[in-house]
């Protein structure tokens, strides 16, 4: 028994050749090749590229929160490739073309997670009363350093719970000198730290006068 051949639909102006040549209608995205990780080819070459400035966060906080997911994938397109960039430079032991580039991206990046977390924080204290996303507490371990203990939930009450009461949220009285003694002992490296840069800066300037240091 022989076959019958194909019948190209209503919609297709020529008959079917191959499976190919007329396709349904479709949404799904374009799918975009290894390109998408490099820079614009009209760069190519360039040794400084020009670039706008980072985003603040006055003007993000302006921005609807479907603009700032548009906006983080936007930047994090942009990081990728601005890394691929640097990496290829490096390879090739070339300068890389503007690299404040990535800087200002991550700047951007910071300065959104940034808003992000505040409006997270507002809408949790306007529903919930909590600062912080899980609740917790400052405490003090045996050794004299605070922490914030993040709550947890146990099938019994704490005074009940041998797991929860084997945890020391108390230091010692024996703990308290050596307290005094760290904290002596992290003054004094901060204090030979800030006269070593002091004596630095004084011997750049008998060395170059006419250079200017700026003291951090």
């Amino acid at each position: 028994m022989g076959t019958s051949p194909l019948i190209a639909p209503s919609w297709c102006s020529s008959p079917l050749s191959s499976a190919g040549q007329c396709r349904a209608l479709h949404t799904t995205v374009s799918v975009r090749g290894l390109e998408e990780f490099f820079d614009l080819p009209e760069n190519w070459g360039e040794s400084r590229v020009k670039s706008g400035a980072p985003w603040t966060a006055k003007h993000l906080r302006t921005k609807s929160n479907e603009d700032l997911h548009k906006l983080w994938y936007v930047l994090l397109k942009e990081k990728n490739m601005l890394l691929t960039l640097e990496q290829e430079a490096r390879r090739q032991r070339v300068q890389m073309p503007s690299p404040e580039r990535l800087r200002k991206v991550e700047r951007s990046i910071i300065r959104l997670e940034t808003v992000v977390t505040e409006r997270e924080t507002a809408l949790r204290l306007l529903q919930t009363g909590q600062e912080k996303a899980r609740p917790g507490d400052w405490r003090r371990n045996i050794f004299g350093h605070v922490f914030w203990y993040r709550f947890k939930e146990y099938a019994c009450p704490w005074y009940m719970n041998k797991r929860y009461k084997r945890k020391r949220f108390y230091t010692p009285n024996f703990v308290q000198p050596h307290l005094r003694l760290r904290i002596e002992k992290y003054l004094r490296e901060r204090a030979k730290k800030a006269n070593l840069e002091k004596k630095t800066q004084a011997k750049l300037r008998e060395k170059f006068p006419q250079m200017k240091i700026s003291s951090s």
